[in-house]
């Protein structure tokens, strides 16, 4: 029987993060020292989900990782995460290991090619339609007939 392998953009992106590296970046810098459940790769995966989401606060943070969590658990996301420890994590986590993180793969990312790299360029058999959301704002003295009705008539 042929199964279907299905990845979530979500996982699609941390995949570009090895676990390995990772840990090695943890334990440099101490980062599980003191930790009490909540992991430095959750607190990553919540950051990461953070910006994805593009969530303003803790609680878009938690409730929109809560509202999923069963999905996350393959991401190493075992227990939800509450805004206190959310918050204490921010706090207390050396943000130089975030910071190595970022540098090590940026330079992976450019030694993979393609991320900067002028040299490849796409190229398409296919037409590739693009579609533009440009809200154009009108004037009624020259469009009256843009005016909008209360009700039909």
């Amino acid at each position: 029987m042929l199964m279907v392998k299905v990845a979530s953009l979500f996982s699609q992106v941390l995949h570009h993060f090895p676990r390995a590296e990772f840990a090695a970046l943890v334990k440099k810098y101490e980062a599980e020292k003191n930790a009490k459940g909540f992991t430095s790769w959750a607190h990553f995966v919540a950051m990461v989900f953070c910006q994805l989401a593009a969530a303003e606060s803790l609680r878009e943070i938690t409730g929109g990782l809560q509202s999923c969590l069963g999905k996350l658990r393959h991401l190493g996301v075992t227990r939800p995460v509450t805004k206190s420890t959310h918050s204490y994590a921010n706090q207390h986590r050396p943000a130089e290991l975030f910071q190595k993180l970022f540098w090590a793969s940026l330079k992976r990312f450019q030694n993979h090619g393609g991320f900067g790299d002028n040299k490849h360029k796409f190229r398409f058999n296919n037409q590739l339609p693009s579609l533009d959301a440009t809200v154009i704002s009108l004037c009624l003295n020259l469009f009256p007939w843009a005016k909008f009705r209360r009700a039909n008539r």
